[in-house]
């Protein structure tokens, strides 16, 4: 067992409980704020931000023991908080870039990249958190640590990766003044099979969206 595992398993539970629903709750609400628009310009870079401070979070609850809830079936919390407003108004805001490729196990052999979109990917990943965090206000701890750590092994954690790693590289991109590859024809519903991903034809180069995105070039 790792420090860091023996670290996490000897914290007290209550101050673990605080600290992790302190970072999520602080996700959700960043993200909220960004999909409404009020300031496209620096939205890729505050999404960047916000998405490694929750990757903390996954990572401590990572490195702890397995959490056991404490009933043996989950109460019932009614109808989930949709999210079909906030992934629209991300992808319309991230349109030039929403879509990216991605691998999603980076341990099976051959596997071909597939299209992906950012706007999914936290919308999806917002989905779980709140799920945790609805257990957490009723007053059920262990509960919402368990479903953080099972979804974040499951789910979140590697959707959370991905797009960490797509802000990332268009960060990067921007900033090093490198053109990019058009991803935003290519059909996320499409199965792509063992096939090579194929990209659409042109490139974009980096400065046509560095502006609205609220980026800066490396000059």
């Amino acid at each position: 067992m790792s420090d860091a595992t023996l670290h996490a398993t000897h914290l007290d539970p209550g101050d673990f409980a605080v600290q992790i629903a302190d970072q999520i709750e602080s996700f959700l609400v960043a993200v909220t704020e960004v999909a409404k628009g009020d300031e496209p310009d620096s939205a890729v870079p505050f999404l960047l931000l916000e998405v490694s401070q929750l990757l903390l979070a996954g990572g401590r609850l990572g490195a702890h023991e397995d959490i056991v809830p404490d009933e043996r079936y989950e109460p019932d919390l009614g109808p989930e908080q949709d999210v079909d407003q906030l992934r629209e108004n991300l992808a319309r805001m991230l349109e030039p870039v929403d879509v990216y490729s991605e691998v999603f196990d980076p341990y099976e052999p051959r596997k071909a990249p597939v299209p992906a979109r950012i706007s999914d990917d936290l919308a999806d990943v917002i989905t779980d958190l709140r799920h945790g965090m609805a257990h957490y206000r009723a007053g059920r701890t262990t509960e919402a640590l368990w479903w953080w750590q099972f979804s974040y092994f499951s789910n979140w954690g590697s959707t959370a990766s991905a797009t960490l790693r797509a802000l990332q590289s268009l960060v990067a991109h921007v900033r090093l003044n490198q053109p990019l590859e058009e991803l935003d024809g290519l059909d996320t519903d499409q199965d792509l099979g063992d096939e090579a991903l194929e990209l659409e034809a042109g490139r974009v180069m980096a400065e046509e969206i560095a502006g609205p995105l609220g980026l800066r070039q490396v000059k």
